[in-house]
């Protein structure tokens, strides 16, 4: 496919511009709000695109990061979540995820597990960010302590894609943990991956 899709699978290298490429993925059931918090960050800016190969969503967006000039990439599920299993190419080389889950549905909550257990057979170490999301319907519910981000060392955010409470900050810091993880990677499966395709390439060439 051409056009704004043509390098979806070169996150890993810095363009020839200098500009690094981060993707950063969204996790969680169905209708939990993830596309429109992502919408509610980009706000007019946006573009989003189906990418009918992955069967997705995709966000393009550009950032500056302590001088470093970003170009990321959210990919959203598109409801292919419903099948309660994505693709392998969703979680490829992703730099970073935000998984979400709704504050007025306590079964977004407790899926959250499968999720993140989901995610780490793909991508075990890429910085997760757990979002407890449409805390416009109980703004009380920001004084619960929630014991699943506490379990695996996340840090959690409380936002509104409604009226915008810590969306802008939430991705902020997403872009910033991506953008680090990319500098120093630490998923073996995806280097080992890489150096197969090498040595196909070479062995292509002879």
């Amino acid at each position: 496919m051409k056009g704004q899709f043509d390098d979806v699978s070169d996150y890993d290298q810095v363009g020839s511009d200098g500009v690094h490429r981060v993707k950063i993925i969204c996790l969680g059931d169905s209708a939990v709000g993830k596309s429109k918090l992502v919408e509610r960050f980009l706000l007019d800016e946006y573009k989003s695109n189906q990418l009918s190969t992955y069967a997705l969503t995709l966000f393009r967006h550009k950032a500056t990061v302590d001088g470093v000039n970003v170009a990321v990439d959210f990919w959203d599920t598109a409801g292919q979540e419903r099948f309660q299993k994505l693709h392998a190419s969703y979680y490829h080389q992703a730099h970073a995820c935000v998984l979400v889950f709704d504050v007025t549905r306590k079964i977004t909550y407790k899926n959250l597990q499968k999720w993140y257990e989901e995610l780490r057979l793909q991508r075990p170490t890429i910085p997760c960010i757990c979002v407890a999301n449409k805390i416009d319907a109980d703004y009380d519910v920001t004084k619960k302590s929630f014991s699943f981000p506490l379990k695996h060392n996340m840090p959690i955010f409380y936002v509104s894609a409604s009226d915008g409470t810590n969306v802008v900050k939430l991705f902020n810091e997403a872009i910033r943990a991506a953008l680090q993880y990319k500098k120093n990677p630490t998923d073996f499966v995806d280097n080992i991956l890489e150096e197969l395709q090498a040595m196909a390439s070479d062995d292509e060439d002879e």
